[in-house]
């Protein structure tokens, strides 16, 4: 099977990985009240280092119960579930989905009808339908087995307040890029920011045009993050990335995302050829000092360099 644009995509290209269980996702405390769940699915190797394909999950304790970010994949909301008793006794009353994306999503069926759930209108529209990934296998549609449930209960669209004092979150959309509908999630109190996979990982930003990505637009939606979030956030949970990290991080992916998108147009408008830049674009070596990694051995570059090509005029 050929591997697909995105992690997600990646989980169905890795085989038959072991079952879902909470022994197999690490609980990692940011504050008192705030953990991200790492973990879940097959394992991919990315700068040499084993990475799960299951999206990186936040649980945030409130006194009314915990609200999730991301759910991992179809099955996995079990294991979650069990995870968190090894926290907390409270119940999971609200799921936040950052983007359409089945490693991200894919859990959601596995918990009570009466959980809400919360995510872009966009992601909302997606989730329905479950679109291959762009350049990659089609995705598991858990919400047709469960008859829908799963699927988003409230939708926002540009921004959306929950809670209020130190349990207050902050969602919101800033515009196009790894999808059409990718959520940023912020915990105030915490000074805590889920990207989702806006900056899933330190490598060449993933566009799944299926769902709605954006090459040219892509960091202009980085630029206004850090103009609105960069003074209020000191943690940042990526997509996938396997620390924590910081704005000053997601600074210099948005950087790189801008000299990439410029290069590619660059070379088009120049008379180049697709094939031409990807054979003789590397990583700069800056970038490679700072933990950046090549993922062409599972993804390769030119579809979104494709993404970026077919945008620019």
């Amino acid at each position: 099977m050929k591997t697909g644009l995105v992690l997600a995509a990646l989980a169905v290209a890795a085989g038959s990985p072991p079952g879902p269980s909470a022994d197999a996702l690490q609980a990692e405390k940011i504050t008192d009240s705030l953990y991200v769940l790492r973990g879940g699915g097959g394992r991919v190797q990315l700068g040499g280092v084993s990475t799960p394909t299951a999206g990186n999950t936040i649980a945030f304790i409130t006194a009314s119960g915990v609200v999730l970010v991301d759910t991992k994949l179809p099955g996995w909301g079990t294991a979650i579930t069990d995870k968190l008793k090894e926290i907390t006794d409270k119940p999971v009353r609200m799921i936040i989905n950052t983007h359409t994306h089945f490693d991200h999503v894919g859990g959601n069926a596995d918990f009570p009808a009466g959980v809400e759930i919360v995510a872009h209108e966009e992601t909302a529209r997606l989730m329905k339908e479950m679109r291959p990934v762009a350049g990659g296998p089609p995705q598991p549609n858990p919400f047709k087995e469960s008859n829908g449930r799963g699927l988003p209960t409230r939708t926002f669209k540009d921004r959306l307040t929950l809670g209020s004092g130190n349990e207050r979150i902050e969602l919101y959309w800033f515009g196009r890029g790894h999808t059409g509908g990718d959520a940023w999630v912020v915990f105030p109190a915490q000074r805590v920011l889920h990207t989702g996979d806006m900056f899933g990982h330190k490598a060449v930003p993933p566009l799944d045009v299926n769902n709605g990505a954006s090459g040219v637009e892509y960091p202009r939606t980085l630029a206004k993050a850090l103009a609105a979030l960069n003074e209020d956030i000191d943690i940042v949970v990526t997509g996938h990335y396997p620390a924590t990290l910081t704005m000053a991080d997601l600074q210099t992916y948005a950087n790189f995302t801008s000299e990439l998108v410029k290069s590619v147009q660059d070379a088009k408008r120049s008379g180049g050829t697709i094939d031409g830049f990807v054979k003789g674009w590397k990583l700069p070596e800056r970038l490679l000092k700072e933990g950046y990694i090549d993922v062409s051995h599972l993804r390769p570059m030119r579809a979104d360099v494709e993404v970026i090509w077919n945008e620019t005029r």
